[in-house]
């Protein structure tokens, strides 16, 4: 039985286009696991929303999406000489960010369509303000497209490291007028369009596009099986034993789904680390909390994640599901994968 997710088809395609309508320019982003939907049905929305552009992650994303999508595919992945994956059709956009990589896609046949990508505070990819200027006089054989910022997720605002920036983009003098951002505000964009009104600002997004609307979505369990187990009992790969009176719920959705799997936060704040803190012994303990829930609380795994499945323990008292019964879970839908998704 399927971890499935279930989309209000119409408050949905709603936020898309609201989305779409307050941010001219828009190249929706699509990549991984496409949030949760698939990079197929990403792509067939992206479509149906009229957009010219779209993003994806790497040259591997390139291949499901063009079946479903007409338009330019922008590689946010900076190319290298050594990805074999890479895709040189008219419809792909490349990003560069290094001044070898450059004259080594100007060299090819055919002009690739490429983005340059300015370095920011992330410090991820890109050129320096200096070799910035330097790519300008190199842009034989390649068809520039515009200027890439990819700018981090934090509190506080952009504009004053997106200006300066942008001076760096001026000073170029390149051919192109058009800037692909990332993770900027809505003020903020309004007021780099006032600032630089000869400049077309274009904002690449992925999460609040399609995961905007978080009331929209719900993630539903299988329960697969149910087993009564006394104080002692033996279970698992692990072969645990029950801390007490209870039961096994065995449910679909495992680590192959992205069940269980967490990137490294670091704490931020004190609250943060607190909390990493209390999961800590919790673990230790033998006691993790899961993403599935039973009555609206979330229930403790009773062993790590299966690949495809897992094993909850649910306490003496609590009322138990039955086996075909649906459960919600509590995902994070850019790392989740689903077996089905049901749009009405």
């Amino acid at each position: 039985m399927p971890l499935t997710l279930y989309v209000d088809g119409e408050r949905w395609r709603a936020h898309l286009q609201h989305v779409r309508d307050a941010h001219p320019g828009i190249v929706p982003v699509l990549k991984g696991n496409g949030y949760g939907f698939g990079l197929e049905r990403l792509a067939q929305r992206a479509a149906w929303l009229g957009v010219d552009t779209v993003a994806v992650g790497t040259y591997a994303e390139v291949a499901p999406v063009v079946p479903h999508f007409n338009g330019s595919v922008m590689v946010l992945t900076p190319w290298r000489p050594f990805e074999h994956k890479a895709v040189f059709d008219g419809h792909v956009v490349h990003t560069v960010g290094r001044l070898e990589d450059l004259r080594a896609l100007g060299a090819r046949e055919g002009r690739p369509r490429i983005v340059l990508e300015r370095l920011t505070s992330m410090r991820r990819h890109g050129f320096s303000a200096r070799d910035l200027r330097e790519a300008a006089a190199h842009l034989d054989g390649v068809a520039v497209e515009g200027v890439a910022m990819h700018l981090p997720i934090s509190q506080g605002s952009h504009l004053t490291e997106v200006n300066r920036l942008m001076t760096d983009v001026v000073a170029a003098g390149l051919s192109t007028n058009r800037v692909y951002v990332s993770h900027l505000t809505d003020s903020e964009m309004g007021s780099l369009r006032q600032s630089y009104p000869d400049y077309e600002f274009r904002p690449r997004i992925g999460t609040s596009l399609w995961l905007g609307d978080r009331d929209a979505l719900r993630a539903r369990s299988t329960v697969l099986d149910v087993h009564p187990v006394e104080r002692g009992d033996v279970y698992g790969y692990r072969s645990r034993t029950a801390p007490a009176t209870g039961t096994i719920l065995v449910v679909s959705g495992g680590t192959a789904h992205g069940i269980g799997l967490e990137a490294p936060t670091g704490g931020a704040t004190l609250k943060d680390r607190a909390a990493r803190i209390a999961k800590g012994g919790l673990d230790a303990a033998g006691f993790v909390r899961s993403p599935f829930t039973v009555d609206g609380k979330l229930r403790l795994f009773a062993e790590p994640p299966h690949m495809q499945a897992s094993m909850l323990f649910l306490s003496h008292g609590a009322r138990v599901p039955s086996v075909g019964d649906e459960i919600d879970v509590r995902v994070r839908y850019t790392t989740t994968s689903f077996d089905e998704t049901v749009i009405d």
